[in-house]
């Protein structure tokens, strides 16, 4: 079924060496496309310069890079393993510009480090010029790290809805109408007193849960909800029992957090709908 929707477009930017890491980017966009573009009617439109760029004579690579890819979108991913890349006439390197660019004309610009081990055959002359990159980056704003692709597409899923509620982009013209059972998933967090210590201080608390909105036109009938992963740090509070999410209802589902685990925060809601079984999963954390 057709519906309108505003189309971002995301340029994934990164020196030659991390094909694996741009890859992730692009399925983690492709993703959130799959489980979120009808509900929240916004497509992601992935940008990479080896399979979106149109070939044009007459002028350097970097400059048509800049033009077709960096001034054309909406968000910028940027990311580095072990080589800062090729020297260009404006910057050190080509990603740095596209970097550069995007800053300067106020795109939001999420740039992230790899952590996994550097190859036996590491350019030390490219590794220094890295870390001089990255020295003087983290000066400007806040970096972000990955160790693997799975956590890089985590990562991606997390910038895209804080991209999301900060852009103003309004509301398509056209709405398709909503059928069967649509549900979404909202994480919030709220800060709370819980006492005062023996010296007479507040002592805060946060408290946290998710807000489960079946924005469709069919009851959503035996739902229940679990954590996926094994090592997950997201424990549910709520009664395990199934439940029932009316058209236009919206189920507040409490969550406690506890140290370690190392998986991503994912929700997986289960119901049943005319009669058949359905599931999704949601990426909360």
């Amino acid at each position: 079924m057709s519906f309108a929707a505003t189309v971002l477009r995301v340029m994934i930017a990164s020196p030659s060496d991390i094909p694996d890491a741009r890859d992730a980017v692009e399925a983690a966009i492709n993703e959130w496309n799959n489980a979120n573009s009808s509900t929240k009617q916004i497509v992601l439109l992935p940008w990479r310069w080896e399979t979106s760029s149109v070939p044009v004579l007459g002028g350097h690579p970097q400059s048509f890079i800049n033009s077709q890819g960096v001034d054309e979108s909406d968000i910028v991913f940027a990311l580095f393993g072990s080589r800062l890349g090729s020297p260009t006439s404006d910057a050190v390197s080509g990603t740095v510009e596209e970097i550069e660019r995007a800053v300067a004309s106020g795109k939001p610009v999420h740039l992230y480090f790899s952590t996994a081990s550097l190859p036996n055959d590491v350019d030390t002359n490219q590794l220094d010029g890295l870390r001089e990159f990255r020295a003087e980056i983290s000066q400007r704003g806040l970096l972000g790290e990955f160790g693997t692709t799975a956590q890089l597409g985590h990562e991606v899923w997390k910038a895209v809805e804080f991209d999301i509620a900060q852009l103003d982009l309004g509301i398509p013209t056209l709405k398709a109408a909503k059928r069967g059972v649509q549900l979404s998933a909202q994480p919030h967090q709220e800060r709370e007193m819980k006492g005062v210590s023996k010296q007479g201080k507040p002592q805060y608390s946060t408290r946290h849960w998710i807000e489960i909105t079946n924005s469709g036109e069919e009851d959503a009938l035996d739902v229940t909800f679990e954590t996926v992963g094994e090592n997950t740090s997201m424990l549910l509070v709520n009664d395990s029992s199934p439940t029932v999410i009316h058209a236009g209802q919206t189920r507040r589902l409490n969550v406690m957090h506890h140290m370690g685990g190392g998986d991503p925060d994912v929700l997986r809601v289960r119901w049943t709908e005319n009669g058949e079984s359905r599931e999704r999963e949601f990426h909360v954390g």
